[in-house]
């Protein structure tokens, strides 16, 4: 979920080599790797009245560092003697499976780095549960060229999990120790985003702090590290996908891939591990993507913050970069796979203002997870939270605290779910399988140019239920994987966020603290419910099932199976019926595990036979 700021990766580099960038964030490498049988209090999942089974918890972030108040030195430890043990690492972001070895990267408190740069919150702020220091933290006083919204930022892991031993390695002292290069390229990585591995190659990687992306390889059979390589052309990384005898990844270019996309396929090997060649122009960022009856769907996030608040952002047409599932030219045409000759040959097939009526809050969806089930292509949209409200405020600044009470109700959306089929034919169909039949839009010409809301079709009904599978918080549809016959989609909750981020928000929008209350509740309110009907169990990732394309999903877990702290489920890979989870859980101060609360950071789960 981080986005990095434009900076330059040029001084950057400076900045760790001259200022001791390294050192300054160096921190115990740890995690808890838990035998298969291991009972745990936090990993049996507990909604009620949801069908499941238990997951297990097999690996947990760790404390890596003591936090003393916002601004102060760090202490020694942890073990902490002064101050509070506090666990950095919040996201186990790209994963990916090889046989029996699970190989994963870790993003650091990403959730204060995706405020910053989406919201705009560079505010420094402490509760019981998280901590963002911003420009604040000893990071940023040491290291004065990073922007605000990277002083927290720490160095992302690796790891391999061994699902047969039942056992944790991590690899990142293997990337440290190999060159100073290496290292520093680690160091300035934001996260690690993207997994894939294809011939006997890991590739692991993600944005870099500056405005490219940073990827390292391993061997797959050996585990030895391959060695790693810079890709300034590019500002994105998040998925790949192996279809047909290849591997692909999305990519997108310019700051935070802001600019436009590409999918590449990876022409390497272990003696050449980054050799890729540019397979789709795309004009937005790639997300995920999955291949489906011979061709490779891929999903996209829009363009840059200038183009979603720009001028023309009330102006009728979608921009090219809008949110949309694209499709490739098949497999099978001319030489195996996807190539250079197959890059302006994609078809846009869906974009989401064939969904959205308000063209302002279209262009802040993006779209997250798809997969192939069924005869059917599913994908679903995302949502930052607030962003639509920040992006429509700019655009058409409220007058007053009315108008700006309405804007935050009315720009809410919780996730929508769809499936297609025989696309680009006279037989293409796409069904809303949740979601809603009306939504508000803006009118800014209504009341003699005062501008008004009111209820616009979306031309379709639902298959199954309303938007969020019903519950209005689900704002990520964060990935989707077909295992043992199903169809499972992993969700981010951020009701456990929202009276925080309501305040941060409406704080740096310069809105009272009345509309702090209205932007935490607004998800509810939109759905038409008061705060009494949202049930405190609703804290937590979901986790829901299809199991036929004929029926409604069921909900395998809404607690975040376990850890009512695990907001999302970040990443999700299958080994036949039995599913491998990973975590996002950014409650960077939860980190007491004698205390009534569970604790925070990155977990790995798995669930068998659901």
């Amino acid at each position: 979920m981080v986005n990095p700021l434009r900076f330059s990766a040029r001084r950057l580099s400076t900045a760790v080599a001259v200022l001791g960038l390294g050192s300054v964030l160096a921190v115990p490498s740890a995690a808890l790797g838990a035998p298969l049988d291991a009972a745990d209090p936090g990993s049996a999942a507990s909604a009620a009245g949801a069908q499941q089974s238990s997951p297990q918890l097999l690996a947990k972030a760790q404390p890596d560092e003591c936090f003393a108040g916002i601004g102060l030195p760090y202490p020694a430890g942890p073990p902490c003697a002064d101050g509070k043990a506090k666990v950095n690492q919040a996201y186990l972001w790209g994963m990916t499976r090889a046989g029996k070895m699970l190989w994963f990267g870790t993003g650091a408190n990403v959730n204060c780095l995706t405020s910053g740069r989406a919201l705009r919150n560079t505010t420094p702020t402490v509760n019981d549960d998280w901590v963002c220091e911003y420009g604040e933290s000893q990071v940023a006083k040491r290291n004065p060229q990073l922007p605000p919204i990277l002083g927290d930022h720490r160095q992302p892991r690796l790891y391999t999990y061994d699902t047969r031993a039942n056992k944790l390695v991590e690899k990142t002292d293997l990337v440290k120790a190999a060159s100073t290069e290496d290292a520093n390229r680690l160091q300035t990585t934001a996260g690690i985003r993207a997994a894939g591995n294809f011939n006997g190659v890991a590739l692991l990687g993600g944005p870099a702090l500056g405005t490219s992306v940073n990827l390292f390889a391993f061997d797959t059979d050996t585990g030895a590290f391959l060695g790693s390589r810079n890709f300034p052309m590019y500002g994105n990384i998040r998925h790949f996908t192996v279809a047909g005898d290849a591997l692909y990844a999305g990519v997108g270019v310019g700051a935070n891939g802001g600019e436009r996309g590409n999918v590449l396929r990876w022409t390497g090997s272990k003696s050449d591990p980054f050799a890729f060649t540019v397979v789709a122009n795309l004009p937005a960022q790639a997300a995920d993507l999955t291949v489906h009856q011979g061709r490779l769907f891929v999903t996209t996030w829009p363009g840059s913050d200038a183009e979603l608040a720009g001028p023309t952002a009330g102006a009728a047409a979608p921009p090219p970069s809008i949110a949309a599932v694209w499709m490739s030219p098949p497999l099978a045409s001319g030489a195996p796979g996807l190539n250079p000759e197959d890059a302006d040959g994609w078809q846009q097939v869906w974009n989401v203002s064939e969904y959205e009526p308000d063209p302002v809050v279209a262009r802040a969806y993006a779209l997250g997870g798809l997969a192939s089930y069924g005869g059917f292509l599913y994908w679903g949209t995302m949502h930052v939270p607030m962003k639509a409200t920040t992006v429509h405020m700019a655009t058409y600044p409220p007058a007053d605290e009315a108008a700006a009470q309405a804007t935050i109700q009315n720009t809410q959306r919780s996730i929508s779910i769809y499936r297609g089929r025989n696309f680009g034919s006279h037989f293409e169909k796409v069904d809303l399988l949740y979601g809603a039949t009306e939504l508000p839009a803006y009118d800014p010409a209504a009341n003699n140019g005062a501008g008004a809301w009111a209820l616009q079709s979306t031309h379709q009904t639902p298959k199954f239920g309303p938007p969020g599978f019903g519950n209005p918080y689900n704002n990520y549809t964060w990935k989707m994987v077909v295992a043992g016959g199903k169809l499972y989609v992993g969700t981010m909750d951020w009701s456990y966020l929202a009276k925080e981020l309501g305040k941060e928000t409406a704080a740096e929008l310069g809105l009272s603290p009345a509309l702090a209350d209205d932007l935490a509740r607004a998800p509810m309110d939109a759905a038409g419910m008061r705060a009494s009907a949202l049930p405190e169990a609703v804290y937590g990732g979901d986790l829901y099932a299809f199991s036929s394309p004929t029926k409604a999903a069921t909900t395998v877990d809404n607690t975040g199976l376990g850890n009512y702290l695990n907001y999302g489920i970040r990443n999700m890979v299958a080994d036949g019926p039995t599913l491998y989870l990973g975590m996002a859980n950014p409650m960077n101060l939860r980190a007491d595990p004698t205390d009534d609360v569970p604790e925070g950071g990155w977990e790995l789960l798995r669930l068998r036979g659901y």
